[in-house]
């Protein structure tokens, strides 16, 4: 199953994301099938970049977002 979710890759106690489209059982920082977006959570308010047709595109072909990553598209479209 393909999944959209969060790759961490930030410094210590300063996280980044790359909001990615990977395998699910390929671990958080493994190989990744696309990258659609980035995520900056210390910036207030919170930096979202995201290619939203490439992730409808994803999700029309069957990748489930996880809910953290469901959350930011929801936050990202607003």
């Amino acid at each position: 199953m393909v999944k959209i979710r969060l790759q961490r890759v930030g410094k210590k106690k300063a996280p980044f994301y790359h909001i990615v489209v990977a395998d699910s059982k390929s671990p958080r920082d493994g190989k990744i099938i696309e990258q659609i977006g980035t995520y900056d959570p210390m910036t207030k308010p919170s930096t979202i970049v995201l290619d939203n047709e490439k992730a409808e595109a994803w999700m029309k072909n069957g990748a489930q977002p996880t809910e953290t990553v469901k959350a930011i598209i929801a936050k990202a479209t607003k």
